[in-house]
């Protein structure tokens, strides 16, 4: 059984896109297992549908405001980088009405249902293909998999929204009885899952460069110094992730194709930019067309 496994990353998801593209139309690749955590989520859906143009479409238009119902921060151009800076009134406001959370992302929740429609459930549902998305159960302390062949409609958008929801700065999900975040705070890359689920041959997307090529510019403020920290941690759950899935491909004798990202796309993936987002979306496709045309001329 072949995957398709897509690590979480924010706006880089775009650049997972541009791959996974050339991967379905151009190398025909037909999977029966997708696999996401946050922005790979928000993906394998429309990928499996083959609704390519669809989800493209909307990863190189999407802004914050399509995000965020409280956006936590202001973006700020400085020396031709953008920073982030936080948003007193904003989360002053979202504190006072009781929220556990920096901003809110309500938008995001409204974007997956009108971009991944019933219909379009029911055609997954009933089809041979399995999508799962990564969720965190804060609660339980535990990282969960939810297969579209278990939930509803509306269920399964909500797990989608809850594997996306980058917290503290994005909304913290109650459901039934437990807290519930970001899937990538457990797992970034769910290889080890789709191996566990049958899978013989995993195309992994991973969302960062394969080894360290930037030392982070050094923290402007508070609100700053909180997301290089969570990068770095999600960083190191992402390295061990990677190694765990490698170990149990080597005991399973499974295969795993890596599509790592070839150079840094951002150091702050909260920020939602059109031209950039449009500009990885093309460059995955690029990269993935490379990388096979120097896989085959190895072989042959």
């Amino acid at each position: 059984m072949r995957a398709l496994v897509i690590s979480g990353g924010g706006s880089k998801g775009a650049f997972a896109g541009g791959v996974a593209q050339y991967l379905i139309e151009e190398m025909k690749r037909d999977y029966q297992l997708y696999l996401g955590t946050s922005t790979g989520s928000l993906l394998v859906s429309h990928l499996a549908l083959q609704e390519i143009d669809k989800i493209k479409k909307v990863y190189t238009s999407v802004t914050n405001n399509d995000i965020f119902s409280v956006c936590p921060f202001v973006v700020k151009q400085k020396h031709g980088s953008q920073n982030i800076a936080i948003n007193h009134v904003n989360v002053l406001l979202n504190m006072l009405r009781g929220s556990k959370t920096f901003g809110e992302s309500y938008h995001l929740k409204s974007l997956i249902k009108k971009t991944f429609t019933q219909d379009e459930f029911n055609t997954l549902k009933q089809s041979h293909k399995d999508i799962v998305v990564t969720v965190s159960n804060i609660s339980l302390n535990q990282v969960e998999y939810k297969s579209i062949k278990d939930f509803s409609y509306e269920e399964f958008c909500e797990w989608i929204w809850i594997s996306s929801n980058y917290t503290p700065f994005m909304t913290l999900v109650k459901k039934n009885g437990c807290e519930y975040a970001d899937g990538g705070l457990g797992n970034m890359v769910p290889i080890e899952e789709a191996i566990n689920r049958g899978a013989t041959e995993v195309d992994a997307i991973i969302l960062q460069t394969e080894t360290t090529l930037y030392n982070r510019m050094p923290s402007r403020n508070p609100f700053s110094l909180m997301t290089n920290m969570f990068t770095f941690m999600l960083d190191r759950i992402e390295s061990q992730n990677i190694k765990i899935g490698k170990h149990v491909a080597n005991h399973h004798n499974a295969i795993i194709n890596f599509y790592y990202a070839p150079t840094v796309l951002t150091t702050n993936s909260l920020i939602f930019n059109k031209e950039k987002m449009t500009q990885w979306w093309e460059s995955g496709y690029h990269f993935a067309k490379f990388k096979n045309k120097e896989v085959s001329a190895l072989e042959d």
